[in-house]
């Protein structure tokens, strides 16, 4: 399967939708006009439609093993490589206003590592409201069954990916408990992460360490890794 489908929804779009799909806040005259609300149901939209294909794909995992596949397979990162090959770059460079003065340049944008992912949620987000959800997932589906099938051959480590993460960065994470519950045998952790004393992730865990892997996972999607 590729992007094609996907491809084909993102040419069908109304002109005023893929407008919004591709503008970003610093270009758009008022918050409401860029794509930060499509990007918002984008990301519901592709969770959805990618937690649907795991269940039909993997009949014998369990939910545990279907949430590592899936939070691996939607991370930012994945949603950039989608993006690239949909072309969104240069949907993003096409859309930068010719009179830009104030906002911030598409070239700029691309460099950092939201934008792409984001506006390829928008766009997925657009697609949804345009298409409806059975016609848009399946072409979602398809578009990132690449990813999955990469997801499910190498499951990852989420607190050695932050780390790596963080490293470009110049930064490092460390782990709090932050609570307790349960009697001794069935003892329950919850877990932060945390990045220059701030709390980037949380998770929870019957072990400290199922708890700081499920707060590394919730920290790279919120970091975009």
């Amino acid at each position: 399967m590729s992007v094609a489908a996907l491809s084909g929804l993102i040419a069908e779009l109304p002109e005023d939708l893929r407008r919004e799909a591709l503008t970003h806040s610093s270009w758009a005259e008022e918050r409401g006009d860029s794509y930060e609300r499509l990007a918002y149901l984008g990301d519901s939209v592709l969770a959805l439609a990618v937690a649907g294909d795991l269940v039909d794909r993997f009949p014998g995992e369990d939910a545990g093993e279907l949430t590592k596949i899936h939070n691996q397979a939607v991370r930012g990162s994945a949603c950039a490589e989608v993006g690239r090959e949909l072309g969104v770059p240069d949907l993003i460079r096409d859309e930068e206003p010719q009179d830009l003065q104030v906002g911030i340049p598409a070239e700029v944008l691309l460099s950092g590592e939201r934008p792409l992912p984001e506006a390829t949620e928008a766009l997925i987000g657009a697609c949804f409201r345009a298409f409806g959800f059975e016609r848009t997932a399946a072409a979602v589906a398809a578009a990132f069954e690449s990813r999955i099938e990469h997801a499910a051959e190498n499951r990852v480590d989420f607190k050695s990916a932050l780390q790596e993460l963080l490293a470009r960065r110049h930064s490092r994470v460390s782990y709090e408990v932050i609570a307790e519950s349960g009697p001794p045998h069935r003892r329950n952790f919850e877990v932060a992460a945390l990045v220059d004393a701030e709390r980037v992730g949380e998770g929870t865990g019957r072990s400290k360490k199922a708890a700081e892997q499920a707060a590394a996972e919730r920290a790279l999607k919120r970091l975009g890794g």
